[in-house]
């Protein structure tokens, strides 16, 4: 049953004007030729769309405001588990045609599963695009969820987990995870672990994707050249109007953190992989942006700190970064290098002294200056493809509540100043931090 369109709630943002001062809210543009607009189903499903007459290509999301996080105690990788299986066979469509109807026009899917959210999406050739809505919607709302796919994705997951588990450059960022939070949900595998993916039932998977695959808690985005009262008939077509009921709300209470702590993973490995951290700030928090200065300056490229003294200047590893991680309620900020077991106490020491010297001392102007700069070529930079802007879309909405133009994100990061990102420096790099370790040690 088709949605009605008399009942639908759209705006729209022109962009490309410049706002007179930063807000954290708002439209900004992406460019003077693309248009951003917005609609609520009545069902809550929201649509938005940026027409970007240029272009030939169209990027199609159905992005779902659940992630692991979101799981009940046992059911640990259910929401991994189901993303796989929303690509094996609906009531109309096999895994077959779900692949060869959006491979014989070119096109191509993917899916993924993060903490706090799970994205299925397509990039099609603009004419395609009833095609990729058609498939797309399908097979998110109407999987079949056979019990014999179960049992052959639960095979392919537990190949997946183990094959993890050979990478510890990726496996190491999940025990520092892990050590801070704990048993808390953020502290789990996306994927979820044997113990808990291999009793999992086809009902138990089936009974989350009824609870939690609601039209409130979907966001759908496309960006490419589309018309977005087209795109909004054809979700709603293809969606209905039978998924209205509110999933439940995830919990906002303070998360829980463990003391700081050491955790090292002997493994026979040619490398040692290490993350050092310490907990972050939360995704709204107004310092993210003088964070994302920070970062930039202490480990986010070749001309940062850490880089240039670990690597350029004494050759210990050769790969060295920091990075942090943000969620609706909580956060990470760490370091990673991969060295040779043997230089590990040495590429530690020099760590912490350089946390230390920023904490005390901070950075210097023309380090802002140049973080700065990194951050604003970063955001404008990643937004050249269809893709991209497709998922600053579904992120605006589904985890700012907003989006920030360009114009205005880029304001924001002017507007950092040199003591807004000391006195964050001072009070994220001088907490306890937490080790995590795997390799030969």
């Amino acid at each position: 049953m088709a949605l009605d369109q008399r009942d639908h709630r759209t705006s729209a943002v022109q962009h490309g004007t410049p706002r007179s001062k930063p807000s954290p809210r708002g439209g900004g543009g992406f460019d003077g030729g693309s248009t951003v607009r917005r609609t609520v189903l009545p069902s809550g499903l929201r649509v938005l769309t940026e027409a970007i007459p240029s272009m030939r290509s169209v990027s199609f999301g159905i992005w779902v405001a659940v992630g692991s996080r979101d799981e009940p105690e046992g059911l640990g990788g259910v929401s991994h588990f189901l993303e796989h299986l929303l690509f094996k066979g609906t009531n109309k469509r096999t895994a077959l045609d779900i692949s060869a109807q959006i491979e014989a026009v070119g096109g191509e899917t993917n899916a993924f599963t993060t903490k706090e959210y799970t994205c299925y999406y397509a990039r099609v050739l603009d004419e395609d695009l009833p095609l990729a809505i058609d498939v797309m919607c399908d097979l998110v709302a109407d999987s079949v969820l056979d019990p014999a796919d179960v049992e052959t994705e639960r095979g392919v997951i537990l190949e997946e987990i183990a094959m993890h588990d050979d990478e510890p450059g990726d496996e190491v960022h999940d025990v520092f995870a892990e050590a801070i939070y704990g048993d808390h949900p953020l502290g789990r595998l996306v994927s979820g672990t044997e113990d808990t993916i291999s009793p999992m039932s086809r009902e138990q998977i089936l009974d989350f994707y009824r609870e939690r695959y609601t039209a409130p808690s979907i966001v759908v985005a496309a960006a490419g050249n589309l018309d977005h009262d087209v795109v909004v008939e054809l979700v709603s077509q293809s969606l209905g109007a039978g998924i209205g009921v509110p999933a439940p709300l995830r919990p906002t209470s303070a998360v829980p953190t463990r003391p700081s702590d050491t955790v090292i993973r002997v493994k026979d490995t040619e490398q040692a992989h290490l993350v050092l951290g310490s907990t972050g700030i939360a995704r709204l928090d107004e310092r993210r942006f003088a964070l994302g200065v920070l970062n930039n300056v202490l480990g986010g490229g070749m001309s940062s700190r850490l880089f240039q003294e670990i690597r350029e200047k004494r050759g210990l590893a050769y790969s060295v970064y920091s990075y942090s991680g943000q969620y609706a309620d909580s956060g990470l900020f760490a370091v990673y290098a991969g060295c040779a077991p043997g230089k590990v106490d040495e590429v530690l020491a020099l760590t912490r002294t350089e946390l230390a010297a920023v904490a005390e001392k901070g950075l210097t102007e023309a380090e802002l200056a140049r973080g700065k700069g990194m951050a604003k070529g970063g955001h404008v930079l990643g937004l050249e493809d269809t893709g991209s802007r497709m998922s600053r879309l579904a992120k605006g909405e589904l985890l700012y509540g907003d989006l920030i133009g360009v114009d205005e994100l880029l304001a924001r990061v002017d507007a950092v100043t040199l003591d807004e990102v000391n006195a964050l420096a001072a009070d994220l790099l001088a907490r306890e931090t937490t080790l995590a370790a795997i390799g030969p040690l």
